[in-house]
């Protein structure tokens, strides 16, 4: 029966990146291009991609590029470009959000469906394929049962379903968010999200009451399915994919490994069951340390909606990182702080009257410290120089506080530390005693993670015979079936110690030293024991070795490019908002060609002006205020009272409204385009237009000849 292969997708920033997330595990990176990707600080030049590509495919990882803006008219024949530069380059996919692309000119490579384009049902679902692409990602709010639907719908020997497993969740539907594009200027859609979902919120209903003050509403806790690889293979999904092309190199190493273990774990568990499970590349890891989710930024964790809806997915309180806890403040000294030194002052006065004190002593305290004594939970724990710490103060804000200088304090209590803080202690709100202390940076892990933490080879067998008399022949065969040999002649020469000539003829060829291969076993079939010098063997292992890599990279195939249905299959809805982001019109003649009989301008076209949804959501603010009249229904005494009335969100001058659509349980955020907004996106397509740059959207189908970008090579 034929294996479904498990991909292991994460993310990079840089091609550096990249190159360590394959080498803790990955299946395949997804990276940014040089431009028109949808996070526009993380873009890569070629060189670095052609870099990155020839380390992914030694393994036959693959290498995605975010190719998931949307484009202006102006921009399509740069994106037509940079697509032909990108499968030059050597990737495997373009990731697209725009359906304009599809209208291009483009290489022959293979498309995968970004997340933004929002795909929640099986129509939708079934439609993506149907046009060409080849992997696609169910929304991050669907159950597991939704995202079985899914499966059910499509062909999954044509499509396969991605699903995010890991980081940073955006609140709204993917490429459901406006708010950014409304009160900056900056579209979500175009890379440049402003964040306003982890923005502190004043939350008031119709009558002017406040229900919540100060709290982050809408800003979520950090995905993490780790609990639920095994229910999502089940459900369908065959690509599990990490989020954070802005994260840092230590992010990367540490969720990759986490997730590579488990997804190893379950395909052993499963590797000849009755639905055998096996890697999407090639190669084992190695790591050099535990994974821990805990130890990169995150604001606590939450499965989201996969197993239903929950109360506790958001990060209300703080959208930092809150880290986890280590332990309690257990004493205080302020510079000039008489109570600092009441503890040392009293028991020199025991010493001084001849007494020995009931407890030990009081560590010694230097005049003009300011210091914080702090009881780790674990007595074996340490901290350190550098490291961050924090706490929530009165009002259930984060407070941190970096460590200058941290050390076991004098009375040697085990896990008992004293640390000065970088910042006055006068600017710590709430400090106090019995606090709880958080570490959210840890030093040591840090250092840890600097360092080389992983290792991924290749197996291959080796194996040297004499296929006739005075030649030596090194055949080398990896685990995906490759070869390289390399032939030499040798004198002849007995072995001074016969018995041990094989094994150490064995031992010399098994240095594979920092290459990308290991031996599974080394086989040595002379006619005679023979004395080999170690470089001769060196050098047929290098002929052989380069032989091989070079079968590997010259037997790699890249996905093949999935052909659309013809005749065009039918959108499953004949009209579209500003939500279906048509920004261009290759995108809007795309839809047409589809069946739909109305297509509006995306919102980035600014001609939404009144009040609209600038912000869909799964996330209900009454379910977690516990105002939710599904939670009342049936409670005595509330039953009815209770009702969907909006809310409204204060922050500073903005006003947002909360509308709420119990049917398939939605939040919608409704808000209109500010007007020096409106002001800026008009200077800045006059200033287009007068550099002779088309920028008109028309609300209906143009005349042919109005179109605007040639599509030749």
């Amino acid at each position: 029966m034929l294996a479904h292969e498990l991909e292991l997708l994460a993310p990079a920033r840089t091609a550096d990146i990249g190159i360590e997330a394959i080498n803790h595990g990955a299946d395949a990176v997804y990276i940014g291009g040089p431009a028109f990707g949808a996070r526009a600080t993380a873009n890569n030049d070629l060189a670095d991609i052609e870099r990155l590509v020839r380390h992914a495919h030694r393994f036959n990882a693959k290498i995605f590029i975010t190719l998931n803006t949307i484009l202006r008219d102006d921009e399509l024949e740069g994106a037509r470009r940079m697509a032909w530069q990108i499968y030059e380059a050597g990737a495997d996919a373009l990731i697209v959000q725009d359906m304009g692309l599809l209208q291009l000119d483009l290489p022959p490579i293979q498309l995968h469906a970004s997340t933004q384009t929002d795909i929640r049902t099986p129509e939708k679902a079934r439609f993506m394929q149907d046009v060409g692409f080849s992997q696609i990602v169910p929304a991050r709010e669907l159950t597991l049962q939704q995202i079985a639907a899914i499966r059910d719908a499509i062909d999954i020997n044509r499509t396969t379903i991605e699903f995010f497993v890991h980081g940073a969740l955006c609140v709204a539907y993917s490429g459901q968010c406006f708010i950014s594009h409304a009160h900056t200027g900056r579209s979500a859609n175009r890379g440049d999200c402003s964040q306003a979902c982890r923005l502190p919120y004043q939350v008031q209903d119709d009558k002017g009451r406040f229900i919540a003050y100060d709290k982050h509403v809408l800003s979520m806790k950090d995905n993490n399915q780790s609990g639920n690889m095994r229910a999502l293979v089940d459900a369908g999904v065959r690509s599990f994919k990490i989020e954070g092309r802005y994260k840092d190199m230590g992010y990367v190493k540490n969720i990759t490994g986490h997730y590579r273990k488990l997804l190893d774990e379950i395909i052993e568990e499963r590797e000849l069951g009755e639905a055998p499970l096996r890697r999407a590349s090639s190669g084992k890891t190695t790591l050099h340390f535990s994974p821990d989710p805990n130890q990169n930024f995150n604001r606590e964790f939450t499965d989201y909606f996969v197993g239903g809806r929950k109360e506790d997915i958001g990060a209300f309180d703080s959208p930092k990182n809150p880290g986890t806890a280590i332990g309690w403040v257990t004493a205080i000294a302020k510079t000039g702080d008489a109570s600092a030194h009441s503890a040392h002052s009293a028991s020199k006065s025991l010493h001084k009257h001849g007494k020995s004190p009931k407890t030990p002593q009081a560590p010694a305290f230097n005049a003009g410290e300011s210091w914080v004594e702090i009881q780790l939970q674990d007595p074996q724990a340490m901290l350190s120089n550098g490291d961050g710490l924090c706490y929530y103060d009165l009002h259930k804000e984060l407070v941190g506080m970096a460590i200058d200088r941290a050390e076991p304090a004098p009375s040697k209590q085990p896990g008992l530390w004293r640390v000065w803080p970088k910042d006055a202690l006068s600017s710590l709100k709430d400090l106090r005693k019995d606090l709880e202390i958080n570490r959210n940076r840890d030093m040591n892990w840090i250092r840890m993670m600097e360092r080389q933490s992983s290792e991924r080879h290749i197996g291959l067998w080796a194996q040297l015979q004499e296929p006739r008399p005075g030649q030596l022949q090194l055949l080398l065969t990896d685990e995906d079936g490759y070869t390289g040999t390399a032939q030499a002649e040798h004198a002849q020469q007995l072995a001074n110690e016969p018995a041990q000539a094989a094994a150490t003829i064995a031992k010399q060829i098994n240095r594979f030293g920092n290459t990308a291969f290991h031996a599974l076993d080394v086989q040595v079939q002379c006619d005679q024991p023979w004395f080999l010098p170690a470089s001769q063997l060196n050098q047929l292992r290098r002929d052989a070795l380069a032989q091989l890599e070079h079968n590997r990279a010259a037997g790699y195939e890249r996905p093949e490019r999935a052909a659309p249905v013809e005749p065009p299959v039918p959108f499953p809805e004949d009209t579209l908002t500003y939500l279906a982001n048509v920004l261009n019109h290759q995108a809007h003649d795309f839809y047409v060609k589809h069946g739909v009989q109305v297509v509006d301008a995306a919102y980035e076209a600014d001609q939404e002006l009144g009040e609209v949804s600038l912000m869909i959501t799964k996330h209900c603010v009454r379910f977690s205020m516990s105002l939710c009249p599904k939670q009342a229904k049936g409670v005595i005494g509330v039953k009815g009272t209770i009702k969907a009335e909006p809310l409204h969100l204060i922050n500073g001058k903005e006003k947002l409204t909360l509308r709420f659509d119990c049917k398939p349980c939605e939040m919608h955020v409704v808000g209109k385009i500010k007007p020096g907004v409106l002001q800026q996106q008009k200077q800045a397509v006059a200033q287009s237009r007068s550099q002779g740059v088309p920028m008109t959207f028309y609300r209906k189908r143009p005349a042919a000849q109005s179109i605007g970008t040639s599509q030749g090579n």
